[in-house]
């Protein structure tokens, strides 16, 4: 018989390493066995099923997040997304705070900058990014909505230097014309009935597809409807719609993020470019939920 690795068990099921190791630890795997620290596992040996698979009732992420959330749970999935999605969206964007220093605004409200500056609008702007996800992990299940899609953006923009310019309007539209990746968007005086168009069309289905998801974030990022941050905002709302619809959600990190401008740019002549970027992002995502022991579906 042929034995395979941990790690050959584990790209083979596409699962993580440390949850093929708890199958073995637990003899959940029959024939798998230790010569030394290492786990041998037959070739032919099926996935068993999840180890945080309930007899009574199968939890969604979302249900997770909630609870950790309303209890203030530290070091679990909630604390995970919230550094991760805040670090890595606002670092698409230009941030030039740390994972390190994100993650200490987060758990100590404090920031060490060492010998270097930081950037006033960066911390304010991470502290407020944290109380967006916790907006759309409360309304998660709403219907998507001009309303609320207005508050994320005057919450993400509170306080910074932008909320002081008389131009500059948070949690409103934008007043001057604006560009994304050298393209035209979509004119100030336009914007309102065309994210009223897109949110009407996208919100007559009730269950959509991680495809119908995409579509809608490439339109809303196509209008660009705020003067600034709307690809955070665009972010936090695919990522809130993934937990309504049930869908892994992925997080874009600065290995993916050209892949992910070239598959915005490409969407109108081949889907494929970002999907399958995302589709990547969502692989990497699957590995938190396996670690935390988070059910899915695949």
């Amino acid at each position: 018989m042929k034995y395979l690795s941990v790690a050959e068990t584990a790209k083979k099921w596409n699962i993580a390493e440390r949850t093929v190791r708890n199958y073995c630890a637990e003899k959940k795997i029959p024939d798998a066995f230790l010569t030394g620290k290492t786990w041998n596992i037959p070739e032919n040996a099926k996935r068993p099923d999840r180890i945080n698979k309930h007899k009574e009732t199968l939890k969604t992420l979302l249900d997770f997040l909630k609870a950790e959330k309303n209890k203030k749970v530290s070091g679990g999935i909630y604390h995970k997304i919230e550094i991760e999605l805040t670090y890595n969206s606002n670092h698409i964007e230009g941030s030039t705070l740390t994972h390190e220093q994100t993650r200490y605004i987060y758990e100590t409200n404090t920031i060490a900058v060492n010998t270097k500056t930081a950037n006033v609008d960066d911390i304010i702007e991470t502290a407020n990014h944290f109380k967006c996800i916790d907006m759309i992990i409360d309304h998660a299940n709403y219907k998507l909505s001009e309303s609320f899609i207005k508050k994320l953006h005057a919450t993400l923009k509170n306080g910074t230097s932008d909320s002081r310019k008389d131009w500059f309007t948070i949690g409103d539209y934008k007043k001057l014309p604006n560009e994304v990746g050298g393209n035209e968007t979509t004119a100030p005086e336009k914007v309102s009935k065309a994210v009223k168009d897109l949110l009407q069309i996208y919100n007559k289905k009730n269950k959509k597809t991680f495809a119908e998801l995409l579509e809608f974030h490439y339109k809303f990022e196509i209008i660009h409807p705020f003067q600034d941050g709307n690809g955070r905002i665009g972010r936090l709302i695919l990522f809130k719609e993934c937990l309504k619809n049930n869908i892994v959600p992925f997080i874009i990190d600065e290995k993916l993020k050209l892949f992910y401008y070239r598959g915005l740019q490409k969407w109108k002549s081949e889907h494929g470019y970002l999907i399958d970027t995302c589709l990547t992002a969502q692989d990497k995502f699957k590995t938190y939920l396996d670690y935390f022991h988070i059910p899915y579906k695949d």
